[in-house]
């Protein structure tokens, strides 16, 4: 028994290869950066800056791309990869960014509320290559402060039978979102509002909504607005801990090649028709420079929601307009 243990530790250490990413001034770990492989493929960094890469799990890959908020892109090729991996910071101007340190100011509170929709087939499978953002224009001349994300999620049932009822039994999850918070650059996402790194754990207990706080950031609708992202990072442990989750499945193509087909991830993400403008716009994260394209027909998506008249992920937002000036 003790033999069969020392050889199954002994194949994991030598077919996954731990690789932490640091910030070379201070050395802490560089949260969730993300880890491009140049071919449209790619993973996350875990909360301690942690990944799994080995040419034996990724034979074609000779160099890969990390990025991270607040630091410089590094290019680094994969042979004899180094066990650590330093990033250099980048300081830049968040312009339009408001932040007031007066905690008497009078304001009202207003609510956008999320769109729901228990329809499975109404609902963006997520993957980790793919980021959704959606736009929030100003509402208001006066200072408008960001308080709150509602993000709806739609819960499958364990039973398809019993799918239609609101007492079933729902499939369990547990899994790690990213948000990003983008200042509007000529109708699309720009630059970011904050340098935070914004992660929330989903489960099946939340519900069809998952309410974030981001009072504490201090976030001002700039005078354009600003865009919301949502990307999924992959399951965790029953502590949050993000998991080295297979994050592609690999099919035969015709001509004999493998294509590598990205895994989806639950909860669903519910998009809807009911809104009167089309406010949602995605990418693929792990093309080297790709661009935010509007969810829309005509912009080269495929997409089974597109052809449903499904064109925005309904997030909901709480926000306080001060009274005064």
């Amino acid at each position: 028994m003790y033999k069969i243990l020392f050889i199954f530790l002994f194949i994991g250490q030598i077919s996954y290869a731990q690789i932490t990413i640091k910030d070379s001034i201070t050395s802490y770990p560089v949260s969730y950066a993300t880890i491009s492989f140049g071919n449209g493929n790619g993973l996350f960094a875990d909360d301690e800056g942690q990944f799994y890469f080995t040419k034996k799990l990724y034979a074609d890959i000779d160099s890969i791309y990390i990025s991270a908020l607040g630091f410089k892109d590094l290019n680094v090729a994969t042979e004899n990869l180094p066990e650590q991996l330093l990033m250099q910071p980048e300081a830049s101007a968040l312009d339009e960014v408001l932040i007031s340190g007066n905690s008497d100011r009078k304001f009202k509170e207003e609510e956008l509320k999320p769109y729901l929709d228990d329809d499975y087939y109404n609902c963006w499978l997520p993957t980790i290559e793919s980021e959704i953002a959606v736009y929030f224009p100003k509402s208001t001349t006066k200072d408008q402060k960001l308080t709150n994300v509602l993000f709806p999620i739609a819960l499958e049932s364990k039973d398809w039978e019993k799918r239609n009822r609101k007492n079933s039994e729902k499939k369990k999850f547990s899994t790690l979102f990213k948000v990003n918070l983008y200042k509007n650059n000529n109708g699309v996402p720009g630059k970011v509002l904050t340098y935070e790194t914004i992660v929330f754990k989903a489960t099946e207990k939340d519900g069809d909504v998952y309410d974030l706080n981001v009072e504490d950031l201090g976030i001002y609708f700039p005078k354009n607005g600003l865009f919301v992202s949502l990307q999924v990072l992959g399951y965790t442990n029953k502590d949050g801990k993000l998991l080295p989750n297979k994050k592609y499945k690999e099919i035969e193509s015709k001509n004999g090649g493998i294509v590598k087909i990205p895994t989806n991830f639950r909860p669903l993400l519910p998009f809807t028709d009911e809104m009167d403008t089309k406010n949602t716009f995605i990418k693929r994260v792990f093309i080297n420079g790709n661009n935010w394209v509007k969810f829309d027909k005509g912009n080269g998506l495929q997409s089974s929601l597109l052809k449903r008249d499904l064109f925005n992920y309904g997030i909901g937002l709480t926000y306080k307009i001060f009274k005064d000036d």
